[in-house]
């Protein structure tokens, strides 16, 4: 594989496993020094740094939970001050709750949506801002949104699909506002994932997949492979873009 990223320094939000873990490799592999953050598996996330670092690459975990929004600045501190710098910002932390739940269900835990919130959409923000003020020049923010952020296809998906178009229409602002350095800011819609986040019920699941041209769950590392691309040198004229990598599920 190219050594595109050599000399570039990389963060990937939520990258202990899934899409996150196969976007560090996958950098890793491009020649990028990553760091990433996670949650709370000390373990899953030791088991990637071990991983990169046994193919020579350099990786670095730090535990950051997106939903204090206040903790994004000591995070991006934190990269400069293990590498140097930083130059590509992924955007892959998110959960998912309650989904299956409609608006009207009484049953609903508004508490883990509200978190839900906090972590899809206000956390990406206060990335996206920290991130901002130390991103080199020719830098790139990739946010990782779902198919669901341009069309809901099943009941029960509301505040989860909100999330994600939040951020979406957040990311294509944020390439208005950084253009001038030459920073690029580009979406990546994903799809059903092998090994992804909890998703909905097995109704809505068989319905989801029932609508994807390609009738079937994707890989992480087919969806890292856009992620890739667009932090290399090859999309330096991409901003602004969705990139959809969700097996056609708005064909």
């Amino acid at each position: 594989m190219s050594k595109s990223l050599t000399g570039k320094v990389a963060l990937v939000t939520g990258g202990s496993r899934g899409l996150g873990a196969a976007t560090v490799r996958l950098l890793a592999e491009q020649g990028a020094d990553v760091a990433f953050s996670y949650v709370s598996s000390e373990k899953q996330a030791q088991a990637v740094v071990d991983e990169v670092s046994g193919t020579g690459a350099k990786a670095v975990a730090f535990r950051s939970d997106q939903a204090d929004t206040g903790r994004a600045p000591a995070l991006i501190d934190d990269v400069v001050a293990h590498f140097g710098g930083l130059d590509i910002l992924v955007n892959n932390a998110a959960i998912s709750v309650e989904q299956g739940r409609t608006v009207d269900d009484p049953d609903v835990d508004t508490a883990a949506l509200d978190r839900m919130h906090a972590t899809n959409y206000l956390g990406v923000i206060a990335v996206i801002r920290a991130a901002s003020r130390v991103l080199r020049a020719g830098g790139r923010i990739i946010t990782v949104s779902s198919g669901l952020g341009s069309r809901v296809g099943a009941p029960g998906l509301a505040d989860y699909a909100a999330t994600k178009s939040g951020i979406e229409r957040y990311t294509l602002g944020v390439a208005r506002d950084l253009g001038p350095r030459e920073i690029t800011a580009n979406v990546v819609e994903a799809g059903l994932m092998e090994g992804g986040m909890e998703g909905p019920g097995p109704e809505t699941l068989r319905a989801l997949i029932g609508s994807l041209s390609l009738q079937r769950v994707g890989r992480p590392e087919e969806v890292a492979a856009a992620i890739g691309f667009l932090a290399s040198p090859a999309a330096s004229y991409v901003t602004g873009a969705v990139l959809d990598a969700h097996g056609g599920y708005n064909a």
